[in-house]
């Protein structure tokens, strides 16, 4: 929806002022006569060009904040679209991001201490809740000051690279490329791992390094050749850079920024007790270090890192239990047929009767060329992404189900099946349920997308048709018939 004005109504709310304009989306100040606390509305770009890692964000970050709660992250307020222009309302978090704090570095380390102290409380309380942040950096950090109390907390924003145990990863499952800020990203996030807690203690480390000496430990890598170094390559210490630095707080900042995730602390926890009582810290070789380790041990650490690559994707996390299946429900939302589409939305209504605490995953795939760049706008200059969230959304309206119980995913793939296959088995889906047309001729001799479901899922499949519905159980079979 171009040329949002102050003033003007979306999805109930009115549009106060813009507070600012990011790569992935526009940030209102709103207003809603059912809230009396401040409003932030964020609406994501949509116009051409824009990247789809953009929206798949906001999808990631819209599915997400429901599932979040407490003082250290921002009230979940509402989501919709207006038309085909989706949006997100949440509580205006009152305070200032560490960015700014970044021109005033080198900080004092008791500041320093206390600012990281603060942030890891709240990586521990998302960890807790099961999420991992995957983009800690000064500019998601605000420190918020109780008016009342004047007691500092530190509260996380922008959720869009995040993973939830309990929720699909829509960005590993449709990039195979390291997603994060590139002076912040983990070691681990390089090659592709998102369900580590860890991962945000070294990219808050990173944050406290910045801060203690006013520089990046990494730079600011513009490739994935550069953001591998951090593999093998460790950072100047910082009492190199601020020789009066605690050396307390060397081996703390050290510590985050490990390669290896299990030489960092556990927990966010226990690296907050740490910050908040230096004088507990037991001290090692990493607090008297006053240059980087030789080329010896770079080159010891280079040849390992060359066999360290992605891992092969695993389900986001362990398949629930009978009582509380995770139901993928593939929607062709482009062909559509009233007839299979209303049947498809019966079996579905079934299956959420009989089990009560069935999540549904609606999945639709966008199918690109395997050569060549799509556009995403159709003729019309619509956004084609976001024409299919409007239609899923719209054929699941009947069902009634809260907002953390179901969830929608647009994937781009040139090979449908394929990417329904590899979508329910990375998440961990317990069953699938797809619609099936007619066979045709041609689809007898190619093989129909529902028929290479079933041949190839890991889960119970069931292909519904308008008349009634063909259930297989159990992994598949080599020789499963076309369906």
């Amino acid at each position: 929806m171009p040329g949002l004005q102050p003033g003007q109504p979306l999805g109930g709310y009115t549009l106060l002022a813009p507070l600012h304009e990011g790569g992935m989306a526009s940030l209102w100040r709103v207003s809603h006569p059912g809230q009396a606390f401040p409003l932030l509305m964020k609406v994501p770009h949509l116009g051409y060009g824009e990247g789809i890692t953009k929206l798949v964000g906001f999808e990631v970050e819209r599915m997400l904040m429901p599932a979040l709660h407490g003082p250290h992250v921002p009230r979940f307020v509402a989501s919709g679209d207006e038309g085909e222009q989706p949006w997100l309302v949440m509580e205006q978090v009152q305070g200032e991001t560490l960015r700014r704090l970044l021109d005033q570095a080198p900080l004092p380390p008791d500041r320093v201490a206390r600012l990281g102290a603060l942030a890891a409380t709240a990586l521990a309380d998302l960890h807790r809740q099961h999420a991992v942040h995957l983009d800690v950096k000064p500019s998601n950090l605000v420190l918020h000051v109780d008016p009342a109390t004047g007691e500092e907390r530190v509260v996380l924003i922008d959720f869009g690279l995040s993973h939830h145990a309990h929720l699909p990863d829509l960005l590993s499952e449709q990039f195979h490329v390291p997603l994060g800020t590139a002076p912040y990203i983990s070691p681990e996030q390089v090659l592709g791992v998102r369900d580590d807690p860890r991962s945000d203690l070294f990219s808050l480390g990173v944050v406290l390094y910045h801060l203690a000496t006013g520089q990046r430990p990494f730079g600011n890598p513009t490739s994935r050749r550069g953001l591998r170094r951090r593999l093998y390559q460790d950072p100047v210490p910082p009492r190199a850079i601020v020789p009066d630095l605690p050396r307390w707080l060397q081996e703390i900042v050290l510590r985050c920024l490990e390669v290896d995730p299990d030489a960092r602390h556990p927990t966010a926890a226990q690296l907050a007790f740490d910050l908040q009582h230096p004088e507990q810290v037991p001290l090692t070789s990493r607090a008297g270090r006053d240059q980087r380790e030789g080329r010896l041990s770079v080159a010891k650490r280079w040849f390992r890192s060359l066999g360290a690559e992605s891992p092969a994707p695993t389900a986001a996390h362990a398949a629930p239990g009978g009582d509380a299946p995770l139901v993928m429900v593939a929607i062709d939302t482009k062909q559509q047929d009233r007839d299979l589409d209303a049947a498809l939305n019966d079996i579905v209504q079934r299956l959420v009767q009989t089990s009560p605490g069935t999540r549904l995953a609606c999945v639709t795939v966008m199918r690109t060329a395997r050569i060549g760049m799509d556009s995403n706008l159709d003729e019309a200059g619509r956004n084609r992404h976001v024409k299919r969230l409007v239609a899923m959304r719209h054929w699941a309206r009947t069902l009634q189900l809260p907002d953390h119980r179901i969830t929608f995913h647009v994937l781009e793939a040139s090979d449908v099946a394929q990417a329904l296959v590899e979508f329910a088995r990375g998440n961990g889906i317990d069953h699938v349920v797809m619609g099936a047309r007619g066979v045709t001729g041609v689809r007898r001799i190619l093989g129909s997308v529902s028929a290479q479901v079933v041949a190839e899922s890991d889960c119970t499949v069931t292909v519904v048709r308008a008349s009634h519905a063909a259930r297989r159980t159990g992994p598949a079979a080599p020789d499963a018939a076309g369906a």
